[in-house]
C-alpha cells in the first residue's frame, strides 16, 4: 500500500488554521492580530494510525500493570483492541474461557465470534456496551479515546450473567456441532459450566473499573505516544531529542531533517512510519505536554502558556489542546486545581 504525504504549512510546524481576522501573535508582551494564510490540512487519523496508537498503549507499563491487576482481582481477561480489529481479543490470553478455547478451532466458530465483536464495537462507540454470543456468554467493551477521537476499546467478558442450565448447554452443544467443532461431549460440558458467572451488581463494578481505566489511558495516551521507543532508528531518536530542545521555537520539518542529516522527504516518511503520527502532530503533542505542567501555575494566563510552549495562536493552542486531551486548557486547569 502506498502512503501519500501531503506537504502543507502545518507539516513544517507552522500554523495550520486561520480565523477571518488572523491569529493572535505576541508583540512587545501584548497580543496583536496578524495575517495568517489559510491551509487545508489532511488528518492523519485512520486504521493504521489507530492500530499504532493501540500498540503503543498495549506495550506501555501502565497498561501491562493494569492488565495484571485486573485479571488477578476479577479472574477475567482484559484486552485493548483497535477500532477496526479483526482478531479475537481474548483468544490465547490468560484467563480465556475454557469453553471458548475449546470451540474456537473452526472457521465457522471464529466467524460467529467475530460477528459478535463487530456488533459489540458498533454499540460501544460512546459508552460501555455488552452483548451476548450465540452460546450465551457475554462480552463488554468500553471506548478508549485519544482526545476527542475514538481509537479503540477496553474489552472483557466470556462470562455468564447467571448460572446456565442443562437445557442451555444442550442447545449450545448442538450449535457447536453445527460449527463443525469436534470435541468430546463431556469435556465440552465441563468447560461450559466452568465458565465464570458474574451477577449483575458485580458485572456493573467490573464495567466501572474498565471505564475508569479507559479515562486514565486517555489522559496518559499523549505521554505514551511521545515516549514510544521500540527499537526506533537512531535518526528518529536524535530527531525527538532535537524537537524537545527546540520545541518553543518556530520549528519546521526542514529544520529537524537538517539537524539529523536527512532529506526532508525521507525524514517525513520515516518519522511517520516509526511514530505512527506526522511531524506536526508530534510537535503539537510535545508542546501540549509541556503546557500541562505550566497550567499547574495559576498565576500564568492561558495565552502566556500558549506562546511559552511555541504556539503562535491562542485559538490554535486551544483547538489542539482539546483535540489531544478532550478538554480545553481552562477545563483541564480547573480539574487539576480542584476549581468548580
Amino acid at each position: 500500500m502506498q502512503t501519500t504525504f501531503v506537504r502543507h504549512a502545518s507539516d513544517d510546524g507552522g500554523l495550520s488554521e486561520a480565523s477571518d481576522s488572523g491569529p493572535a501573535t505576541r508583540r512587545g508582551g501584548r497580543v496583536a492580530r496578524a495575517k495568517e494564510p489559510a491551509f487545508k490540512a489532511r488528518s492523519n487519523s485512520g486504521p493504521n494510525s489507530e492500530r499504532n496508537l493501540i500498540e503503543a498503549l498495549s506495550n506501555s507499563k501502565v497498561f501491562q500493570d493494569y492488565e495484571s491487576a485486573f485479571t488477578e482481582a476479577t479472574g477475567l481477561p482484559v484486552a485493548l483492541r483497535a477500532v477496526e480489529s479483526w482478531q479475537l481479543p481474548h483468544h490465547g490470553q490468560r484467563n480465556e474461557s475454557p469453553f471458548c478455547a475449546l470451540v474456537l478451532e473452526t472457521s465457522r466458530a471464529c466467524a460467529s465470534c467475530l460477528q459478535v465483536q463487530e456488533k459489540l464495537a458498533a454499540g460501544a462507540t460512546e459508552e460501555p456496551h455488552t452483548v451476548s454470543c450465540p452460546a450465551g456468554l457475554c462480552d463488554t467493551a468500553v471506548p478508549v479515546r485519544l482526545g476527542d477521537r475514538l481509537i479503540g476499546f477496553l474489552q472483557t467478558g466470556q462470562v455468564f450473567r447467571k448460572t446456565p442450565t442443562q437445557a442451555q448447554f444442550e442447545r449450545t452443544a448442538r450449535l457447536v456441532a453445527e460449527w463443525g467443532v469436534n470435541v468430546d461431549s463431556e469435556k465440552l460440558k465441563v468447560a461450559y459450566f466452568a465458565t465464570p458467572v458474574v451477577p449483575s451488581k458485580r458485572h456493573e463494578a467490573v464495567i466501572k473499573l474498565l471505564a475508569i481505566f479507559a479515562q486514565h489511558l486517555s489522559m496518559l495516551s499523549n505521554q505514551v505516544v511521545l515516549q514510544q521507543d521500540n527499537a526506533e532508528p537512531p535518526v528518529i531518536t536524535r530527531a525527538k531529542e532535537f524537537i524537545q530542545e527546540h520545541q518553543t521555537e518556530s520549528l519546521r520539518l526542514g529544520h529537524v531533517a537538517k539537524a539529523v542529516n536527512t532529506s526532508t522527504f525521507y525524514f517525513c516518511k520515516m518519522f511517520k512510519k516509526v511514530t505512527g503520527i506526522n511531524f506536526t502532530d508530534y510537535l503539537s503533542r510535545v508542546r501540549i505536554e509541556k503546557s500541562k505542567n505550566l497550567l499547574l501555575n495559576p498565576n500564568l494566563r492561558v495565552s502566556e502558556i500558549a506562546f511559552e510552549v511555541g504556539f503562535q495562536s491562542l485559538t490554535h493552542f486551544n483547538r489542539v489542546f482539546k483535540k489531544i486531551l478532550g478538554q480545553s486548557p481552562t477545563e483541564y486547569r480547573s480539574q487539576l486545581l480542584g476549581n468548580s
